[in-house]
């Protein structure tokens, strides 16, 4: 046999192998996603399940909808979001751009380790702090805390691959035009990487939105919307499928199909912001001539 026919054997064996593989790790995702709309769809196609909240709600009263969960799940994650963000930018940007020695390493490995904490540790880390250090009371802000302990390895790590993408001839001519590194940085390096960092702010965002842990140690579960996040419970998606749970799903209808209509509005949510970001991205990337 040819060597020609050789490689023509050796690239359809590992093409079909790689088709392979993908049909297989889409199995359980497509299964997983028609399952929660199956279940769920009724109540997402609702327009009182986007209006009503849960308010003097018993497990067995049928109606309602999810409006304070929503409320809540979205102002936890902003303000998660607002603290995350400038931090991992500025972190990935230093070791990219600037880490050099120690101290970089170090800083390196504390990223990796941090990837892998467990929601629980960083609750349970936040409760120890603020809750019984500081004697702060239960409420969201604290849970939108632990959340950063979450995000914040997510989007420095994305920045990192991103920037590492940037060709380093951009960064040259730009030092050869007299341009400071940190303008070169603003004004070449992070519009040229900005799809990709906002990929990795969705991927974060999609990391934590679904976290129960920080919710159960930081905050009580509430069926009606609290604007407040530095006092009182507060509802949310995660806590409200909890609560469902709790309340019978499974052997009862009604928080069954509660539980299901949650957890599609989720993956709706999360969905949405894939698709505002890929606009956004698009939007603000440098565009080509």
């Amino acid at each position: 046999m040819s060597t020609l026919a050789v490689r023509k054997v050796k690239n359809a064996t590992a093409t079909a192998a790689v088709t392979a593989c993908f049909l297989i790790a889409m199995v359980p995702l497509a299964w997983l996603l028609w399952t929660v709309i199956s279940k769920g769809w009724r109540q997402v196609a609702s327009a009182s399940w986007w209006t009503q909240t849960q308010r003097s709600k018993t497990p067995g009263d049928p109606g309602g909808g999810m409006l304070h969960a929503l409320v809540g799940t979205l102002e936890q994650v902003a303000l998660c979001t607002a603290i995350s963000v400038p931090i991992a930018l500025c972190v990935g940007i230093y070791l990219v751009e600037y880490g050099r020695g120690a101290f970089a390493r170090v800083t390196t490995f504390m990223v990796d380790i941090l990837t892998g904490i467990p929601s629980i540790v960083a609750a349970l880390f936040i409760y120890a702090l603020f809750i019984s250090t500081f004697h702060q009371v239960r409420s969201g802000w604290l849970v939108s805390l632990a959340l950063v302990i979450l995000m914040v390895p997510v989007i420095v790590r994305t920045t990192e691959e991103m920037l590492k993408l940037v060709p380093d001839e951009l960064r040259e001519a730009s030092y050869a035009l007299g341009v400071p590194k940190w303008k070169t940085i603003v004004h070449v390096v992070l519009p040229t990487a900005f799809t990709g960092l906002v990929t990795g702010v969705v991927l974060g965002i999609a990391r934590v939105a679904g976290e129960t842990a920080p919710l159960l140690i930081l905050v009580g579960y509430a069926q009606a919307i609290n604007f407040d996040m530095f006092n009182g419970f507060m509802g949310s998606l995660p806590g409200m499928m909890y609560d469902q749970t709790s309340a019978g799903a499974g052997a009862n209808p009604v928080p069954t199909d509660r539980l299901w209509g949650a957890a599609l509005t989720l993956i709706v949510l999360i969905a949405l912001l894939n698709v505002a970001a890929r606009f956004v991205a698009k939007f603000f990337a440098p565009k080509t001539v």
